[in-house]
């Protein structure tokens, strides 16, 4: 079902299967492109996870999805303190933060799947706009994209990025919480669906992620 709820910025939504239970579990997303690519197998997670009695919640950040607010006026900041606040609003008992959705992860036991730090996202990012403009007859080089990124925002992977954004994912990393374990695509198995050319599905990937996400919450 869908939620809504108040971030810092403003009203939300969120894909919620919620029946009032004990175990509740944020999960965070992986943005911006990587979101797309890796949105069923984020659902599907969710769903077998009701299926084992567990409520799970899936909140828009600020920004994106449904979002009203726009995008460049978003830090990292504030989708940090965004999170905290889903967190609160729906008494999460637990997170699942996916890719660089680990950035923001709450100071909550849970896990954290196939982490990568800004930096990384960043870079994929501008390589995928340089390679766009060389097909489109433009060169266009990483670091002068950065330096106009760094001084007035850019649009990456159809994704207008505030200036302050653009240079607080050079740095950004995951804090380290030692109640959240990791979890690498490794132990999943199957072709990574953010390398993906298209967004795709593997339902082996999601039984595998949700069994190890029910055998811990359950046990």
């Amino acid at each position: 079902m869908i939620a809504g709820w108040t971030s810092p910025s403003g009203e939300e939504f969120a894909l919620t299967f919620d029946r009032d239970r004990t175990k509740r579990v944020l999960v965070l997303p992986a943005w911006f492109d990587e979101s797309n690519k890796v949105r069923r197998l984020t659902v599907e997670v969710m769903r077998r996870l009701d299926g084992a009695g567990v409520d799970t919640i899936l909140p828009d950040l600020p920004g994106c999805n449904e979002s009203e607010i726009p995008l460049e006026t978003q830090t990292i900041a504030s989708w940090r303190a965004a999170a905290q606040a889903a967190a609160d609003e729906f008494s999460a008992t637990h997170v699942l933060a996916i890719r660089a959705g680990a950035i923001l992860a709450p100071d909550l036991p849970g896990w954290r799947y196939a982490t990568v730090n800004g930096s990384q996202v960043l870079r994929a990012m501008l390589r995928a706009r340089t390679i766009a403009a060389r097909e489109a007859g433009r060169e266009e080089t990483r670091d002068g994209l950065l330096e106009t990124g760094r001084r007035e925002g850019l649009e990456l992977a159809g994704y207008r990025l505030g200036a302050e954004m653009i240079g607080e994912l050079e740095t950004a990393e995951p804090t380290d919480l030692p109640q959240q374990r990791k979890i690498a695509h490794a132990d999943i198995g199957g072709a990574a669906l953010w390398l993906r050319a298209e967004p795709d599905h593997d339902a082996a990937q999601a039984d595998a992620l949700a069994a190890i996400l029910s055998m811990e919450l359950l046990a």
